[in-house]
């Protein structure tokens, strides 16, 4: 798709110094204008999920350290209004658009809507299925949920019933963790005796799940929560009935108050996913595609991998998540610089 470049015409600039007006001129190129910035709309789901807040502060600091702006608007968990963000992008003739998506279903015929005006597309962390985006950045998802299931069975080698409360049945990568969950503890002697899942990873609704599926049976040797927000009410849950730290929890995000939990004893295991580099990365490639660049050929992180969106194969980068335990919290979330030892052993008292 061929891109024209867009020129104006930079103000000028007037200072005042020492009672005087003094005429600043901005440099030029050589061409007597200065090129218009890449302008990059980023729409995220919420700021619910604790890990947002730092995959936007470097998303926007990379992008501007490569000479473009972003307008980052959040939906608050609302379809509809993350439609409409969309649709302002388009008016406003972004050159690219960074989506979180809410529902990613919902949000097709808008995408089409943005690809028909020249806009490049990329899907963040979820996927946006049929709509031929031009990229897909996320963690490999089905690994997220072979972690969390290889843990529970290392953690509970004699089986038992565990409980499993999922993210939003609307998040794509959802049926993805599950599939790597579901498939890992097949034949290891867990049993699912509850599941539920937790609409636009509302917290609240995992305190209530847990709670639904004590009332069915209070043998149990485990939860897996869909990320470490869940697990903190699904924490409460078990200690208003006198079990936690006997109930073997994981999740994933690594969230500060998780691996709080990881040294307390309360949360077993935690998958770690280096958000600011997956933003950083995410950037840098929109970008590229901003500028017509080609993502899969060269540039400093070239995109091998495809996946089905469900109509089309498209780009995809993937990165890799960890299990953080007890065991190697130190060297992978500390000594990395996720969080500092202070926070992280917070609430342990020395000696």
């Amino acid at each position: 798709m061929k891109r024209w470049k867009r020129w104006i015409w930079l103000p000028a600039v007037l200072l005042l110094l020492n009672g005087c007006q003094t005429r600043i001129q901005e440099p030029k190129s050589e061409a007597g204008v200065e090129e218009k910035k890449i302008q990059i709309g980023l729409s995220f789901d919420s700021f619910v999920i604790e890990r947002w807040l730092r995959d936007r502060d470097m998303f926007v600091s990379t992008a501007q350290s490569l000479g473009a702006e972003v307008n980052v608007q959040v939906a608050n968990g609302v379809v509809e209004e993350q439609i409409s963000q969309i649709e302002y992008f388009i008016q406003k003739k972004m050159d690219a658009i960074v989506l979180i998506a809410i529902d990613g279903k919902a949000l097709t015929d808008v995408v089409r809507e943005a690809q028909e005006q020249g806009i490049r597309v990329i899907c963040y962390d979820r996927l946006i299925p049929n709509a031929d985006t031009d990229l897909y950045i996320s963690f490999d998802n089905q690994k997220v949920g072979t972690l969390m299931g290889e843990q529970l069975i290392k953690a509970c080698p004699d089986g038992g019933n565990i409980f499993a409360i999922y993210g939003s049945p609307t998040d794509l990568n959802v049926d993805a963790v599950v599939e790597g969950f579901t498939e890992a503890i097949a034949d290891s002697g867990l049993n699912i005796a509850y599941s539920g899942y937790c609409d636009n990873w509302l917290a609240e609704l995992a305190f209530d799940h847990v709670n639904k599926g004590l009332a069915v049976t209070d043998d149990i040797v485990g939860i897996m929560c869909g990320n470490d927000d869940l697990a903190s009410q699904a924490v409460k849950a078990l200690a208003e009935n006198k079990l936690a730290g006997k109930v073997d929890v994981v999740a994933q995000d690594a969230e500060l108050a998780a691996c709080q939990r990881i040294v307390e004893g309360t949360q077993e295991m935690t998958v770690y996913k280096p958000v600011e580099q997956e933003a950083s990365i995410a950037a840098t490639l929109a970008v590229a595609l901003a500028r017509g660049e080609d993502i899969t050929a060269s540039g400093e992180y070239p995109v091998t991998q495809t996946i089905d969106d469900g109509t089309h194969e498209i780009p995809y980068y993937s990165i890799d998540p960890i299990a953080v335990t007890k065991e190697n919290i130190d060297e992978i979330i500390i000594e990395g610089g996720f969080h500092s030892r202070e926070d992280v052993y917070l609430n342990i008292k020395p000696g």
